[in-house]
């Protein structure tokens, strides 16, 4: 039985605390120093080209301001109230949405089909994936100046097909629903090579013995693209329909050189503009218009990333 001498002093022992290492040694100065000559460059310039220009135009929207007098009154929210509550609210948000739509859809389900057509082993693919991402690098005037004569219903290339075939071109320049279509189609040629080449770096990642050990168990191509492949490509459409939604809500310089009226084609971006730069010279009210514009961007993106992004499954 171990008895204890409880008039003796008990020693606790213990271990000296560690030494605190400095907060910030030599290396770690140094190497914020290094950090801030290489970011602060780049930080000031964002500061000054990007986020000042947008609080500048938060302050804009809220004036009653002529482009180009020099002095301006201050209205608070009065021109958005006159926008939501105007005529042309209805008809430039439809606009938007309806291009927006058709745009992101065929460019992302064309460029889909594009991409499984370049991913075969067969000659002259190389030419054929520089042939369809082309597009995509040419400057957008150019590409809109030589539409302009493709479908001009006078002399344009699509009315001499159709006038040999017996048929006649319908004014796509006149017609408000045609000068949208137009536009889209225009559009989507554009960027679909964009949309083909990156679907391509996804089919050309995917695992091949996978898809290779579906093939021996009898799973046909069509069920492979469907069960294997799509699923497998959700990162690659996450950032395609992030990307080409904001593209698509920014388009501009085809319905600058296409319709330069915007009869039809007037989507936010380009209200804003003719509101400022047009015959209005409303430069306060173009300014809310581009804020609505922001909203909207901001509201999709952190949508897409809060909610679409659950559905995403990476590898």
């Amino acid at each position: 039985m171990t008895h204890i001498d409880l008039d003796r002093p008990t020693t606790v022992t213990s271990k000296a605390p560690a030494p605190r290492r400095p907060r910030w040694s030599a290396r770690s100065r140094r190497d914020f120093v290094v950090f801030l000559a290489m970011a602060l460059p780049n930080l000031i310039l964002i500061a000054v080209f990007t986020y000042r220009p947008l609080f500048a135009n938060l302050q804009y929207s809220t004036l009653d301001w002529t482009l180009g007098a020099t002095t301006a009154r201050v209205v608070g929210l009065d021109n958005y109230v006159e926008f939501f509550t105007s005529d042309d609210a209805p008809r430039v948000l439809g606009t938007t949405a309806v291009f927006t739509i058709c745009t992101v859809g065929l460019s992302m389900v064309l460029g889909m089909f594009v991409a499984l057509a370049l991913n075969s082993r067969v000659r002259g693919t190389t030419f054929a994936r520089a042939a369809v991402f082309a597009p995509y690098v040419l400057s957008g005037v150019g590409v809109g100046l030589v539409w302009m004569f493709i479908f001009d219903p006078g002399y344009g290339v699509l009315s001499w097909i159709l006038k040999g075939l017996g048929g006649k071109s319908p004014e796509w320049f006149n017609n408000p629903q045609l000068a949208l279509t137009m536009i889209t189609i225009v559009y989507v040629w554009k960027n679909l090579g964009y949309c083909a080449v990156v679907y391509l770096a996804g089919l050309q990642s995917l695992p091949s013995d996978v898809m290779e050990a579906a093939a021996i168990d009898g799973a046909g191509a069509a069920r492979r693209f469907w069960s294997m492949s799509l699923p497998l490509l959700s990162p690659t459409t996450f950032f395609l329909l992030i990307t080409t939604i904001l593209s698509s809500l920014q388009a501009f310089d085809l319905i600058r050189v296409m319709t330069p009226l915007g009869d039809g084609t007037s989507t936010l971006i380009y209200e804003s503009y003719l509101q400022a730069f047009g015959a209005y010279n409303r430069a306060g009210y173009s300014a809310s218009i581009s804020v609505i514009l922001f909203a909207i961007l901001l509201i999709i993106t952190v949508v897409q990333v809060r909610f679409v992004e659950k559905k995403v499954h990476y590898a």
